[in-house]
């Protein structure tokens, strides 16, 4: 009996008890319930994480595709305008110099005819004159002469061309 005052002894028959009570009571069956519980919610959390993860890349790639897409589109719109801009300077660059061609023509030709109406001024300016130098100078010799002996010989000689 010697046995039973041995502290150690009545530790190992309070484990040996301990453990027969955990047994009976299925506390080993509940724990390894809660522990495959937690493991299969860990494994739902990590096939969701990886789940996430595949379309987190899905939705990467298309994006980079959109934007590789967008780029090519906006480079494509920059050459267009480009193409559009030297089109549109060129056109205007003819329409400035038809502009300009016409403008001169018109200028040239409103010269012309300014030059014809100065000549033509000056022309009747000059006819205006000498009517008016010839009148006075008739004027001024009817005056002073009672008869003109050009006149005169010109009635005498219109007398006998008649005969």
């Amino acid at each position: 009996m010697e046995l039973l005052q041995d502290a150690e002894v009545w530790i190992a028959i309070g484990m040996v008890v301990f453990f027969a009570i955990l047994i009976r009571a299925k506390v080993p069956g509940l724990a390894m319930k809660a522990l495959d519980d937690r493991g299969a919610k860990i494994q739902a959390e990590l096939n969701e994480a990886l789940r996430l993860r595949e379309e987190a890349q899905a939705l990467l790639v298309s994006i980079k595709s959109e934007r590789e897409a967008a780029e090519r589109l906006g480079a494509e719109i920059i050459a267009n305008a480009e193409a559009d801009a030297k089109r549109m300077r060129a056109e205007a660059q003819v329409r400035l110099e038809d502009q300009i061609e016409r403008r001169r023509a018109m200028a040239e030709r409103r010269i012309a005819n300014a030059e014809v109406r100065a000549a033509l001024d000056v022309k009747a300016a000059a006819a205006n004159a000498a009517a008016d130098l010839a009148e006075r100078l008739l004027t001024d010799r009817l005056q002073t002469m009672t008869s003109d002996p050009l006149i005169d010989r010109a009635v005498a000689d219109l007398a006998g061309k008649l005969q």
